[in-house]
């Protein structure tokens, strides 16, 4: 089957690949000529511009948009959407907030063009493992491009299967899902990525408390000095806390125990800010999903506003001064009401 990929960065050049590879055929732009020229030389027909690409794809158009979040994909979508015909179809695979993908969608649909997006998981080590995807738009469509996606899904491998799934949609146990309509699938990645930041939060914050197990505030009889590259390692095997986030942990520890190669500073992508508003719309509590997202926002400052406040109450309603000299926090003895 022949698919018409935009952006071909970490993930859409490799989706590219996984599919030449497998038999499909493809037509590639991005705005960079270089990796236009790069995948053309790996068999693919590379388009010199929007409009070159689109006359060099087969009608009806399949259209695969693999482009950051935001006005980069609004504006080559909608750029797009002029140059195609009645039938085509759009395939957004990036990270767009799903209410975006329902507005977008309608309005293709008025044009007589069908729109599909497509929560994309696998990173840059897709091309090898497969990619989950889950979907959102309309079930003809979809299941038009079954193809394109069973290419692309990482297949059963060897996990086991659950037992009592008999008579389900075979399609699941691949590793794609068509959700709903459209905005679904981006939906539930959204979802995804909202407990990515919790599962992360969580081996973070428990490898920082396993690191400074023997700070000298302790008592030297409760100190341990435990090697974290060789934890992460017997918990990936036989624990019940074992996921490709603790395998990549557990590589990143082996090749650098301290990590001083990594300043701390996290970014987030936006699903995460988009879990916790989509929590708020729907009363659901989500303590540590936000507190997840919170913490990223405080790995990017010293000290905040907030903690002035803090200091400033402390001053007022118990004469808690600043001390001169901030001391080291891994040196201080712990209030006695916390031992």
């Amino acid at each position: 089957m022949q698919l018409g990929m935009i952006g071909l960065g970490r993930m859409g050049g490799n989706i590219v690949r996984r599919l030449m590879k497998n038999g499909h055929t493809a037509v590639v732009y991005d705005k960079d000529a270089k990796a236009v020229t790069a995948l053309a030389g790996e068999g693919a027909v590379g388009g010199s511009s929007l409009e070159d690409f689109v006359k060099k794809l087969d009608k009806p158009r399949h259209i695969w948009v693999m482009l950051p979040a935001g006005r980069i994909t609004e504006t080559t979508i909608d750029a797009l959407s002029k140059l195609l015909e009645p039938g085509d179809t759009i395939i957004d695979g990036g990270n767009t907030f799903w209410q975006d993908d329902v507005r977008r969608g309608q309005a293709l649909k008025r044009q007589g063009l069908f729109y599909i997006d497509v929560g994309t998981s696998g990173g840059v080590w897709g091309i090898d493992r497969g990619y989950c995807m889950m979907i959102g738009g309309e079930k003809e469509v979809v299941d038009r491009l079954d193809p394109i996606f069973a290419t692309l899904a990482p297949g059963i491998g060897d996990i086991p299967r659950t037992p009592g799934r008999d008579g389900r949609d075979p399609r699941i146990e691949q590793g794609y899902i068509h959700a709903g309509p459209v905005g679904a699938g981006h939906f539930v990645k959204m979802i995804h990525n909202g407990i990515e930041y919790g599962l992360m939060q969580a081996y973070a914050e428990g490898f920082d408390i396993l690191k400074n197990a023997n700070i000298e505030a302790l008592p030297e009889a409760h100190r341990f000095d435990f090697n974290l590259p060789d934890i992460a390692e017997v918990w990936r095997r036989g624990s019940v806390i074992p996921s490709w986030l603790l395998d990549l942990t557990a590589s990143a520890l082996a090749k650098s125990g301290e990590l001083k190669e990594y300043s701390g500073f996290v970014e987030d992508s936006g699903e995460g800010r988009w879990t916790v508003n989509a929590a708020i719309d729907e009363a659901v509590p989500a303590e540590v999903l936000t507190a997840a997202l919170f913490a990223r926002f405080r790995s990017r400052q010293e000290h905040t506003f907030a903690e002035k406040i803090l200091s400033a109450m402390r001053a007022g309603f118990g004469g808690h001064k600043e001390p001169d000299q901030h001391p080291d926090p891994k040196r201080q003895d712990a209030p006695d009401i916390v031992k």
